[in-house]
Parts: structure tokens; C-alpha cells; sequence
């Protein structure tokens, strides 16, 4: 049996979508399932195809092939305002004029809602994001974070299955950012909607998602959740883009072997590493302390660095740009054709 979380948000489809240009291909045949009542993130570098694809989502960009299902339903002429969808973007949009509550009451007056319903509705959207006491403020007594929950409370009180997300949190300083982040998961647990999100901050990805979608010049490279992506990445691409790591190359320059900072240990010689543990010579460029542990920046022979991280500092190592061994169990790192 479906749980109530499913019952409230809709299932979103993407068969074989492209979007193509004159002169360039923003999406390039993308399919995708959205599962009800799932914080679906859209991760990857500007120009990737992930805004494409929420604006297709959305009905704001024509579709050049393929098809977008929402709730079981074909959006192939159905308008953007009859899609029945929130949308948050970074810029907050609100009406500078209107109260905070006018402001979140706005999509319950176009939808001719009874008074007094839209009034208990308003004012429960702002217990949710937040805000309850702000009511009567308008937008330019508010903070930049209290301006996106208005936004955010504005999305949700006409109850839409799905909400799209438009880098919400791109305009935030770091501190309230990750603030905010928190409070967008404890809203997705308690309204049960289908959240899709775009951003190009992997931290920010693997913090909300129930599963990432991973975008690279207008293709899918890998739709997971974090644990998959991290620890499983399926291509170069998303063991580069998705955390930190150490890329080794091999000695015939065919394939290279990546391996995530905590997978890596150093010594001071080669007979350090465990046995069957490969090991290639670096320099560390430096070591910082971290407070929970200790980074590394390590030089390899071909003069690319990495990264290793560990619980305790190394005894043997006493400055800077000190030469070393760097080890690793094969079974942690993954290993992809150059």
C-alpha cells in the first residue's frame, strides 16, 4: 500500500526529451522518472541541461521530441498555468506592495477560493515555511531567507502535487544557505509533495535529494542517491563532479583509478602500504588541520594533486612538500577508461 507521502505528491515522466537549437542541443534524448512524493535533484555545471529540463517540466520551453507525463497525464498542449504546479525560482518574485500574507494568499485569490478557506490556508503555509508572526510585514522588512520561505509558502498553499525549484537558495549567504537547506527537507517531510530541484552545488545535492539526477552536456550521466553517487559513481564525469577525490592513471596511461579522500592512506615508504594494496609516490603539499581530522593536498608523478583525509596527524611528517606513498584498497576505488 502507497504511503500518505505518495498520495500527495504526482509521479513525473520524461520520455526521450531533447530540446534543440539552431546552432546547439540544450537536451539531448533525456528519460527520467520522477517516483510521487520524491526530492528529485537536478545536479550539474552551467549549460548541462538541468534548467532545460525543469523549464520542459514546466511548460515555459517547448519540447523538439519526446514527452512529459505529470500525475499519469500528457503535458504535450497543456499550458503552464494549468499544470497545476509551484515553482520557486532565485529570484523571489514577490509583490512589493503586498503584505507577506496578501502575498501567499495571491494564488488562492486567481483560483477564486472561499475567503475564510484561503485565509486558514495562507496563514498555515507560513506555520510551515517558518513565518508565522510576519503576516503583516512586507517584503522589504524581510531578509533575503525570509523573502524565499514567503516564496516557498506562496508554491505550496494551493497544495500542488509537484514543486520545481529553480536554484532557490543560488542568492543566500553560505551560513543561511545551509540554514535554509534544512528547512526545505523538514517542509518536504511534512507536505509529502514531489520536490524536483536544480542546483550546481554538490554539497547542496547530496544534503536534499532522495535521488540525483547528474547532467553533463545535456545527457543524464547517472541518476542515484548520494550514497550511489559517491561511492558508485558510473562514469570520470561523476566521481570528478560528485565530492572530492585522488585520480591516479595507470602506467600505461590506459584507465584511471579514482579514490575518494578517505579511502586513501599515506606513508612515508612504499613498504608502509598494506599487502596487496597498490601504492604510487607523492608529494604532500601541505597538511591542515581540520578540527574533526586532518586533510592532506597531495602532487602525484604526472602533477595533478588530490586529497586525502584521516582521524590522527602523521608523526613522520614534518612540513611541507615532503615526499611520501599514497595507498588504497582496490575495493573502495573505482577505475574508468582514460
Amino acid at each position: 500500500m502507497p504511503d500518505e507521502r505518495n498520495q500527495r505528491g504526482a509521479e513525473i515522466l520524461l520520455a526521450g526529451v531533447s530540446k534543440h537549437y539552431p546552432k546547439s542541443i540544450a537536451l539531448d534524448d533525456v528519460s527520467l522518472r520522477v517516483e510521487a512524493g520524491e526530492f528529485m535533484t537536478f545536479l550539474g555545471p552551467s549549460g548541462s541541461g538541468k534548467t532545460t529540463t525543469l523549464n520542459l517540466i514546466a511548460g515555459f520551453t517547448d519540447l523538439t521530441e519526446g514527452y512529459v507525463e505529470i500525475d499519469g497525464r500528457r503535458m504535450d498542449d497543456v499550458p503552464v498555468h494549468k499544470r497545476g504546479l509551484g515553482i520557486v525560482f532565485q529570484h523571489y518574485a514577490l509583490f512589493p506592495h503586498l503584505s507577506v500574507l496578501d502575498n501567499v494568499l495571491f494564488p488562492l485569490k486567481q483560483r477564486k477560493v472561499a475567503k475564510a478557506d484561503a485565509a486558514a490556508r495562507a496563514r498555515a503555509a507560513l506555520v510551515t515555511a517558518g513565518l508565522e508572526g510576519y503576516e503583516e510585514r512586507h517584503p522589504k522588512e524581510l531578509s533575503g531567507g525570509q523573502q524565499q520561505r514567503v516564496a516557498l509558502a506562496r508554491a505550496l498553499v494551493f497544495e500542488p502535487k509537484v514543486l520545481l525549484l529553480d536554484e532557490p537558495l543560488g542568492a543566500l549567504d553560505k551560513q543561511l544557505r545551509e540554514r535554509l537547506q534544512l528547512e526545505l527537507r523538514r517542509v518536504h517531510r511534512e507536505v509529502g509533495r514531489t520536490f524536483v530541484f536544480v542546483t550546481h552545488d554538490q554539497e547542496e545535492a547530496l544534503t536534499l535529494s532522495d535521488r540525483i539526477a547528474v547532467f553533463n552536456e545535456g545527457r543524464i550521466e547517472q541518476v542515484g542517491t548520494s550514497e550511489d553517487l559517491y561511492e558508485r559513481p558510473a562514469s570520470l564525469f561523476v566521481a570528478g563532479f560528485i565530492g572530492e577525490s585522488t585520480k591516479i592513471t595507470s602506467d600505461d596511461g590506459s584507465t584511471i583509478t579514482v579514490v575518494r579522500p578517505e579511502h586513501g592512506e599515506l606513508h612515508a615508504t612504499a613498504d608502509g602500504a598494506a599487502p596487496g594494496r597498490p601504492a604510487v609516490p607523492v608529494t604532500v603539499r601541505q597538511a591542515i588541520y581540520l578540527g574533526s581530522g586532518w586533510k592532506y593536498e597531495i602532487v602525484l608523478p604526472d602533477g595533478s594533486t588530490g586529497v586525502v583525509r584521516g582521524d590522527r596527524g602523521l608523526d613522520w611528517l614534518h612540513g611541507e612538500n615532503e615526499s611520501a606513498w599514497l595507498s588504497w584498497n582496490p575495493g573502495s576505488a573505482s577505475v574508468f577508461p582514460r
